[in-house]
């Protein structure tokens, strides 16, 4: 296949979305982010505009004037049935992104799986906004963990976020510890009176990134010694370990299966990630934690590269391995 050939890679995330423009030989043509896609949080129209802007950012990046790709993966959080791939294929097809022969559609911890263990088989946590866990044999066979804010989501930073708001109101009604959260709470949120917050949530609904956006503070908090900050620490961690033990379980892997994490909470040492870490080899002792090759974004791009008919041989995987460092990132944050 030509240098003229274009894969298009979304990762379709509840803060962030993330589109790349890869060719056959593994070039990165263009890259470009925009807001949340996950059309549960947000709704179909914004998560729609929000995938339309990030490829538009990286069509233009790319100098062309439409992407024109021959194969499209979407790896969007929150999709988990036949009915959510659809309503994403309607919305690519809304903004003629792409054909509808073209489009293939599954959920954002598939995308994590393919980028960091570069297609080779194992478990893959996702551990940001929200929380989700994805295993994958070299046979086919496949599990995951993750339902969504409203059922799940434990140990993501919307749940330490939403724990440290709980924590704040525990406290102030005399049922719960003294704790520096009530203070990252009124900080992050702009109020002094604690009943203010009945407000905040019930009436202005707080989005679930506005809750996950209190994560910082609470690992923060942990590391400079408060005790209730630090035990929703660790049942955060202990609820991610039993999503990889539960994974590795239905699967059946055993001895040396690798083990790899993305996500905001993750993507850099600190007090969680260790908590994590020491979790999954307390829960499966067989695993051997590896930190990702490639982003989720470029996962989404080696899937879509294969529906065109590229496999991802040693080279291609070198030359993307070459430009993601180049790639651009929001502050304080990793692809």
């Amino acid at each position: 296949m030509s240098d003229t050939l274009l894969a298009a890679g979304i990762d379709g995330g509840a803060t962030r979305t993330r589109a790349v423009l890869v060719t056959a030989e593994g070039t990165i043509a263009g890259f470009g982010t925009a807001g949340p896609s996950n059309y549960d949080n947000v709704g179909e129209a914004a998560a729609s505009e929000n995938i339309r802007d990030a490829l538009s950012t990286a069509c233009g990046r790319s100098g062309r004037s439409s992407p024109a790709v021959a194969s499209m993966f979407l790896g969007m959080a929150g999709v988990v049935s036949g009915a959510d791939r659809d309503i994403v294929r309607k919305m690519v097809l809304a903004h003629k992104l792409a054909p509808p022969e073209a489009i293939a559609v599954d959920h954002d911890i598939r995308i994590a799986l393919a980028g960091g263990l570069e297609g080779h088989e194992g478990i893959v946590l996702i551990a940001g906004t929200g929380s989700s866990t994805y295993g994958r044999r070299s046979d086919g066979r496949n599990h995951r963990t993750g339902w969504g804010f409203l059922l799940d989501d434990r140990g993501s930073g919307y749940h330490l976020g939403l724990q440290a708001m709980i924590a704040a109101v525990m406290e102030a009604d005399g049922r719960g510890a003294r704790t520096v959260l009530a203070d990252v709470v009124r900080e992050r949120f702009g109020f002094s009176d604690i009943d203010d917050i009945f407000r905040i949530v019930y009436h202005d609904r707080v989005p679930v990134a506005g809750i996950a956006s209190l994560a910082p503070g609470v690992i923060r908090a942990a590391e400079n010694g408060d005790g209730v900050a630090e035990k929703i620490l660790e049942e955060g961690a202990h609820e991610l370990a039993r999503m990889v033990a539960i994974v590795a379980e239905r699967l059946e892997f055993a001895g040396g299966f690798p083990v790899t994490m993305t996500g905001g909470l993750v993507n850099h040492p600190g007090r969680y990630r260790d908590l994590i870490h020491a979790g999954i080899r307390r829960e499966v002792p067989g695993a051997a934690i590896v930190p990702p090759s490639l982003p989720p974004v470029i996962g989404a791009a080696l899937l879509a590269l294969e529906g065109a008919g590229v496999p991802p041989t040693g080279a291609l995987l070198r030359r993307l391995k070459e430009q993601v460092r180049l790639l651009p990132a929001a502050p304080g944050e990793s692809l």
